[in-house]
């Protein structure tokens, strides 16, 4: 193959035919293209896009590189969730055993963090000695057994993107509606599920800034996703503050067993009984929206969720008992410090990009795609946009590796809050939601 002739045509705004694509996902495979000239076509199509029927193609292609996983014939229904990333974002932690809890089975494959956003996967790599690699018989005896199931692809599951992930992070093209489409259904199709719920995110810290770019892609992906059989709606969610009130990788897991016994921020709660109700009504488990709501928030008032988060971790290897010493602590990383209000007032905003590029900064997100992640530092203790602060009130709390780090952190947290005398009106956490 010509790899260089691929990269001509789409870097003059041509489309590429089925089969250069076939060959484009088989050499990501094989690993016989270097990464310089994947980068060159990943910014290609990121400038030039492509169709509707490039994009369906890349997407089956990328799916049927590698493994499709099956399951045995069971009642509960398969079914799965997936976020285009925020800051704070730790809902598949929380959803996953809900879903589980309400009936239905949960093949979650998940990723590693994509700019100034943490990926699922990195989280729970902060739990001792949990096992995010399986092979396809070990998700399958898991997922039959506990319900659920979060890890990565298994290496005959979809390779091709793992490549392409990977480039996407190192060369500013994570933006790009049709690779974020064909990274995210290739996935879920080779899941073998009947529903997906996308959540879709909008706003500073989103890949999508805006309400028109994030519904493009919501529109995307519920038009692919319904195409190739799977029952696909996108929730448009507001990403300009971070969800919850912590951001780093071990912080978000401490602050979604705290979701899972009732003691969590509002906005995280709400949003796990969003995306658990509109699965209960994608999948005929519930007569409206109101009904699933219902259903979903009885089952994590009777704390079953919280048990079958740990039975999940336990099939997957975790050392439960230094788990559990280490929920105990009040801090992991060397140093915390507080950042404190210097004057009073309702808080407007808290800027999610801003706390992201701090995490990150600290050693706990990735800026290449072999940055080593330093699992125990971020912030938490974050005050929410509608709240009210007095001086001395904590704003934020930086976890970091030694003093002058936290310091410097704290100054840049103090960027992140915009102040009011006047309560403001917060838009709904949910805007649309696209079927």
């Amino acid at each position: 193959m010509n790899f260089l002739s691929l990269i001509e045509t789409k870097r003059d705004g041509a489309a590429l035919a089925p089969h250069q694509i076939r060959q484009w996902v088989s050499a990501c495979s094989g690993g016989g293209i270097p990464d310089y000239q994947l980068a060159a076509l990943l910014m290609a199509i990121y400038f030039r896009g492509m169709t509707e029927a490039e994009t369906r193609e890349l997407t089956l292609a990328m799916r049927d590189s590698g493994d499709v996983l099956q399951f045995p014939p069971d009642p509960r229904p398969l079914v799965d969730k997936h976020s285009t990333g925020g800051v704070g974002d730790k809902v598949s932690l929380v959803l996953t055993p809900l879903l589980a809890c309400l009936g239905f089975r949960v093949p979650m494959i998940s990723g590693r963090g994509l700019g100034i956003t943490g990926g699922t996967l990195d989280k729970l790599g902060s739990i001792p000695g949990f096992n995010i690699d399986l092979t396809a018989e070990e998700i399958r005896s898991i997922v039959q057994k506990v319900g659920c199931v979060i890890c990565g692809q298994t290496g005959r599951m979809v390779p091709a993107d793992k490549t392409l992930y990977a480039l996407r992070d190192a060369t500013g093209t994570v933006g790009s509606i049709p690779l974020i489409t064909a990274s995210i259904l290739s996935k879920k199709l080779a899941e073998n599920i009947s529903a997906l719920l996308l959540d879709v995110k909008f706003g500073g810290a989103a890949f999508m800034p805006t309400k028109e770019e994030a519904r493009e892609l919501a529109r995307a992906m519920v038009a692919l996703g319904r195409e190739c059989g799977v029952n696909t709606r996108a929730l448009l969610t507001r990403m300009d503050a971070p969800l919850g009130r912590a951001a780093g990788n071990w912080l978000e897991v401490k602050e979604a067993v705290a979701c899972l016994e009732g003691r969590g921020p509002e906005d995280l709660h709400t949003l796990a009984v969003e995306c658990a109700a509109h699965l209960l009504m994608q999948s005929n488990k519930a007569k409206n929206l109101d009904h699933g709501r219902g259903q979903a928030a009885l089952c994590f008032a009777s704390g079953q969720p919280r048990e079958k988060f740990d039975d999940m971790l336990a099939a997957q290897g975790a050392d439960m008992k230094e788990f559990n010493k280490r929920l105990a602590l009040d801090r992991t990383a060397p140093v915390a410090m507080e950042y404190r209000a210097s004057g009073e007032g309702f808080i407007v905003g808290c800027n999610a990009r801003v706390v992201g590029e701090i995490v990150r900064d600290l050693g706990g997100g990735r800026l290449t795609k072999t940055t080593i992640i330093n699992m125990h530092l971020g912030v938490d203790e974050l005050v929410k946009p509608g709240e009210t602060v007095a001086v001395g009130s904590v704003l934020g709390r930086v976890h970091a590796v030694d003093e002058a780090q936290a310091a410097a952190a704290c100054e840049r947290l103090r960027t992140a809050f915009e102040f009011s005398n006047a309560r403001p009106e917060l838009p709904p956490l949910v805007e649309s939601v696209v079927q």
